[in-house]
């Protein structure tokens, strides 16, 4: 807090951070779902406070979420995860619109299955690589860079219309509307 006194102001702050452990919801213990709200909300929403004066003088900014795809569809052995980035939804959408009006957007990008070590983590075998890769229309993963890119545009001036929206970046898994 004390560097934000002499610092310029942030015109965009990325929350991110990596999931809580896997596991059936049924079996998750209540001090799961504590850690992962700290973590997950209540962190995010700290710094993003401590951030939100600078960008309301300044007239911008741009508060963007990594969440995940789960926030739409649940991901079977993600229980805790798929609970609390549910909640960093909810969180951002109200936040947008209390923002909108002072020149500030807040988004979310879902990632879906993205090339990464967690990834690796829970999807360990030819099989079930084979089995995940059937359920995405671009029959692939994602490559960080693409998530990245959205990450770049939701921070730019061109999306300076687009508050409050849940981006999926999956390749077409996602099965809502």
């Amino acid at each position: 807090a004390r560097y934000l006194e002499t610092a310029p102001p942030f015109h965009v702050l990325l929350n991110n951070t990596g999931g809580p452990p896997a596991g059936a919801i049924r079996r998750a213990e209540p001090q799961a779902f504590r850690q992962a709200f700290e973590r997950h909300l209540v962190c995010g929403h700290l710094i993003t406070q401590l951030l939100l004066e600078g960008m309301e003088a300044e007239g911008y900014g741009r508060v963007i979420n990594i969440i995940s795809t789960s926030v739409r569809q649940p991901i079977p052995g993600l229980g805790v995860s798929n609970t609390i980035r549910g909640a960093v939804a909810a969180w951002a959408k109200t936040l947008a619109a209390e923002v909108a009006p002072l020149g500030i957007t807040v988004n979310n990008i879902l990632p879906g299955a993205t090339d990464t070590d967690r990834l690796r983590e829970l999807i360990d075998t030819p099989e079930k690589i084979r089995a995940w890769m059937e359920k995405i229309p671009a029959g692939r993963f994602a490559r960080p860079e693409e998530t990245a890119a959205a990450v770049v545009f939701l921070a730019s001036p061109a999306a300076a219309y687009i508050t409050g929206v849940s981006l999926p970046v999956d390749g077409g898994r996602t099965e809502c509307l």
